[in-house]
């Protein structure tokens, strides 16, 4: 829903790559993460036969790949893999009573073992040369799919979105509200909003980063400096996404190919069944008919892994599977809006029209190869 509208997906900087895999450029710390970081793998029971890694002294890179056949980009079926020995983990997150409620979401496991597979580079340089960028970044991921987890809010279906007005005026933090608060409040009291996907998915986003820092892993300092990144025109929710994630838009601004986001980096030429949980992604309503109609000009939406995409709505038991969310974007060219009102205009895809959509717009299927991720604080 929503030009940025319901479905997919979030990712990181760096560069396509026919090996995907993480690297951490890193000369002077080079010699320190080939001790750290496998024996941050152990810890979450990623055995040394699983990874293969490499480092190239003269340009001082470490580079880790999962060991599978160079083919092999998907990471949707990880769940279903018995050699990768993958569950739940679970987390609490914060309830309006003031307790702590228990959530079964996507593991670290399953995080990293995502980053490492092929489809994709992630890299590590600069100030985030140390494992603690490593495991801040897993566990940012996994707390914006823990919030993703149990959604509730109403879909306005083209009319004016609704917000707490204790703490929101038309998605802007009212004067003296804590940004935290503001946002907090939208997870807790869902029942007060009625916003489209593409709110909800930045909402998520911020939320799960915001909270990592304020209350999973307290840190003030960056819980700071991401506060100070949203409020630096006032406006929490502008521009959290690099602005040429839209550049295929037909009134897309150039001036904005080179804006960053204030949270979270792009990645583009992403293998189509490679997502890493707490992705955004999107899919495109190419029917010209039904992408007139105010919110079904696209989906965006959130990977949760275990082949599972955000449902902002409960409209389907809290989850999609990629299938699923793929031919619900493709169903609204027949009018299906609503799966069960509309039930009879649904016009079923074979497995064969279902993997054509997964190729780009360009390509003829509806899935942008790009993936909008947390970047490194």
């Amino acid at each position: 829903m929503g030009i940025r509208g319901m479905v997919i997906l979030a990712v990181l900087g760096g560069v396509g790559s026919a090996q995907a895999d993480v690297q951490f450029n890193c000369p002077t710390r080079l010699a320190t993460l080939e001790q750290e970081v496998p024996a941050y793998l152990r810890t979450l029971a990623i055995s040394a036969d699983q990874v293969v890694q490499t480092t190239d002294e003269q340009s001082g890179v470490l580079n880790l790949t999962l060991r599978t056949p160079a083919a092999d980009t998907s990471t949707l079926d990880f769940i279903a893999r018995p050699a990768l020995s993958l569950a739940d983990e679970a987390v609490r997150l914060p309830t309006a009573t003031g307790k702590l409620r228990l959530v079964l979401t996507v593991s670290r496991k399953e995080i990293v073992l995502a980053l490492l597979q092929h489809g994709r580079v992630t890299e590590f340089k600069d100030e985030a040369c140390k494992l603690e960028a490593l495991t801040d970044h897993v566990g940012v991921r996994q707390n914006i799919v823990a919030w993703a987890e149990n959604l509730n809010w109403s879909w306005p279906d083209g009319r004016s979105a609704q917000w707490n007005s204790k703490f929101w005026r038309r998605g802007t933090p009212n004067p003296g509200v804590s940004i935290y608060a503001a946002f907090m409040d939208a997870f807790l009291h869902q029942e007060k909003y009625s916003i489209g996907c593409y709110t909800a998915t930045k909402l998520v986003v911020v939320q799960g980063i915001l909270d990592y820092f304020r209350r999973v892993k307290p840190d003030p300092a960056r819980a700071r400096k991401v506060e100070k990144a949203l409020l630096v025109d006032g406006e929490p929710l502008v521009d959290i996404e690099p602005g040429r994630m839209w550049h295929f838009e037909a009134d897309f601004d150039t001036h904005d190919l080179e804006r960053p986001g204030k949270l979270l980096d792009i990645q583009t030429v992403a293998a189509p069944d490679n997502f890493v949980p707490g992705d955004w992604g999107y899919l495109l309503n190419t029917d010209a008919d039904s992408a007139r109609d105010a919110g079904y000009e696209g989906s965006n939406a959130i990977y949760l892994g275990r082949n599972r995409f955000d449902d902002y709505y409960n409209d389907h038991s809290h989850a999609y599977t990629y299938e699923q969310k793929l031919d619900e974007v493709y169903q609204w060219r027949n009018g299906v809006f609503n799966r069960i009102r509309d039930a009879k205009s649904i016009k079923p895809l074979t497995p064969e029209a279902l993997a054509r959509l997964t190729a780009t717009p360009a390509s003829g299927g509806i899935q942008l190869d790009i993936r909008v991720g947390p970047r490194h604080f």
